[in-house]
């Protein structure tokens, strides 16, 4: 089912190893061998997940436990009418500290996307800062702010707290385990690893001290009611992306946003989230 789906990622693997050989050794048909591998890459998501729908039922309790029904809708109709935000506005800032990465600078990451057609996945390297500070005013308009981190590192997941120097591991093996964030990224000890919500920010004397966090994974033992705490030490260290309407990017960020980007490798940290 979608909430365990380790054996069906073990499945899928398998088929895909499989279809990466049956290419190498049949280069000439290679569309043809290409379609049956993506059909029975469709097959084995059907047979675990169901075939997607094309119509659904869309019925709900209000706010008043009065129970509601629009009726049938497609996927698209409920999105035209039901979602406001506007998507077309957004753009990806993320934060990578590498050399070889140039603030101010555009990157996509080759072969990235699952969309077929869909539009290019495209990054705006900024400062941590520059990512906080807009995050900061989007919170204080109202809006939350989605977002990707490095989920697992410095982490209680029953209590629901993020900070950087939640456990002392040099301490408790008495050895050194070094590595700044740039140094994280380029041995690949860090990525992004999981999307969640900032929905607050905690602000004394106009410096984030610490950030409230929505995630998805209920309220069972995880934080307090599907809520966290992020201590702004860990923004530092283990955040990378935010969305950002365009509206509150400086004019010398639209300006690099409307570069050619740069194309990172299809094995590049930077890409983790979006495969």
């Amino acid at each position: 089912s979608s909430s365990c789906t380790a054996k069906m990622n073990m499945i899928l693997r398998w088929k895909l190893r499989d279809g990466a050989e049956q290419l190498r050794a049949n280069g000439a048909d290679m569309e043809a061998i290409r379609g049956e591998i993506l059909s029975g890459v469709w097959r084995i998501l059907c047979i675990h997940l169901g075939t997607p729908p094309k119509t659904f039922m869309w019925q709900w309790q209000d706010k008043d436990k009065k129970f509601q029904r629009k009726g049938e809708m497609t996927p698209l109709e409920f999105a035209n009418e039901y979602i406001e935000t506007p998507l077309d506005e957004y753009v990806c800032v993320v934060n990578d500290p590498r050399e070889s990465s140039p603030l101010m600078t555009t990157y996509t990451v080759d072969c990235l996307g699952n969309v077929v057609g869909g539009d290019l996945v495209k990054y705006l390297n900024i400062d941590t800062n520059a990512m906080k500070a807009l995050t900061q005013k989007m919170l204080e308009d109202g809006k939350p702010v989605w977002m990707g981190c490095d989920v697992g590192k410095m982490f209680r997941r029953d209590i629901g707290i993020w900070d950087a120097a939640l456990f002392d591991f040099e301490s408790v093996y008495g050895t050194r385990l070094g590595l700044n964030k740039a140094q994280r990224l380029e041995y690949h000890q860090t990525l992004m690893t999981h999307a969640m919500l900032f929905t607050g920010v905690d602000v004394h004397n106009d410096v984030p001290v610490k950030w409230r966090v929505e995630n998805s994974w209920g309220d069972d033992g995880v934080g307090e009611k599907g809520f966290h705490a992020m201590n702004d030490s860990w923004f530092d260290e283990y955040m990378f992306e935010v969305a950002i309407e365009k509206k509150y990017l400086s004019s010398e960020m639209l300006s690099a946003w409307d570069e050619e980007p740069t194309v990172l490798s299809p094995w590049d940290p930077m890409g983790s989230l979006a495969k």
